[in-house]
């Protein structure tokens, strides 16, 4: 089976908020676009990021065809996007929250003073599900981690991307920085709920738009115990006293040449990350980005910078999806 992670960028009806098509028009393409790789793709399950309102979400899976199920997390961000799945079987709700793990205070998110109750949350909601499959139940869960693109406070609401200065810069790069740790902490606690210390026997996986590359220490964070890397065989193949709470990145087995789901400044670099538990890894048959039919062609994304609205209207993602098959 295959199970992956897309980010779908801004799958929104139109006129509905920042970044939502302008029109009937370019959001149909939109939706057609997406369906074109879902269908390629034919994942047994889908981790999605970036969906707002449900109806978007079921217009898709329309355009796919077929019988789908669906689930999308009730707490959205500031923006209206929010996570949820595409599953070719029954989905059970596990968890659905946006509060912080327990003994996480609530995290500095500007220059205010006082913390208000966005600081005391995620920026949108963890999403974990089970489903039934023919060798026993998975887990999943699926994030979507604060950006490293920064904005700053603008008039009437309305953000902007650019500072009034390097020391405003770098304050809200800490602030960001804060935030995806505490969410990359919180993700590991759902993570620990489904494995329940059981890994060895229990198929999980944790997957989304981690929003920073494999080495980063936000990303480190999810692993667990040291030693959970898969590009070191011996490590891997030796049993371990941490196996059962371990989560093991895929990534080294996605081959180097397409090691990335993002490109932004005209840099390629993997920030979607799908993570299982020590049973499923010990069972990874391949591992990739974009499509596996196109595996020994380029894989080719937009560069984006930091100005998200000139992709607006534009049809498809900027994200490749990642993809594990087991």
């Amino acid at each position: 089976m295959l199970v992956g992670t897309w980010n779908l960028e801004n799958l929104m009806l139109p006129h509905s908020g920042d970044g939502a098509p302008g029109t009937e028009a370019e959001y149909e393409a939109k939706v057609e676009a997406l369906a074109s790789v879902i269908t390629a793709l034919d994942p047994a399950l889908l981790g999605v990021q970036e969906v707002s309102q449900e109806e978007t979400l079921s217009d898709l899976v329309k355009a796919i065809g077929g019988e789908w199920h669906i689930a999308l997390s009730r707490h959205a961000d500031r923006r209206g996007i929010r996570v949820g799945f595409l599953s070719r079987s029954p989905l059970r709700i596990r968890r659905d929250t946006h509060a912080f793990a327990d003994k996480l205070r609530p995290v500095q998110g500007d220059d205010g003073t006082e913390p208000d109750a966005h600081d005391k949350e995620t920026s949108r909601g963890f999403l974990a599900v089970e489903t039934d499959t023919g060798d026993g139940v998975l887990q999943v869960a699926v994030a979507h981690l604060k950006s490293k693109l920064l904005s700053y406070p603008g008039t009437r609401g309305r953000s902007r991307f650019q500072p009034h200065d390097e020391a405003e810069r770098a304050r809200f790069g800490a602030y960001a920085l804060y935030r995806r740790a505490a969410e990359a902490t919180t993700l590991r606690a759902l993570g620990d709920f489904l494995l329940e210390g059981a890994g060895t026997e229990r198929d999980v996986i944790v997957l989304g738009d981690m929003n920073d590359v494999v080495n980063a220490a936000t990303t480190q964070i999810l692993l667990g115990p040291p030693g959970s890397e898969l590009d070191k065989p011996r490590a891997f193949l030796k049993s371990d006293l941490g196996d059962p709470f371990r989560l093991w990145d895929i990534a080294p087995r996605i081959p180097e040449e397409r090691r990335f789901s993002r490109v932004s400044f005209g840099r390629a670099e993997l920030i979607d990350h799908v993570l299982v538990s020590h049973r499923l890894a010990r069972r990874i048959v391949e591992a990739g980005t974009g499509l596996p039919e196109h595996r020994d062609d380029a894989l080719v994304l937009p560069s984006v910078d930091e100005d998200p609205t000139k992709r607006v209207g534009t049809p498809g993602s900027d994200h490749a999806p990642v993809w594990v098959r087991v």
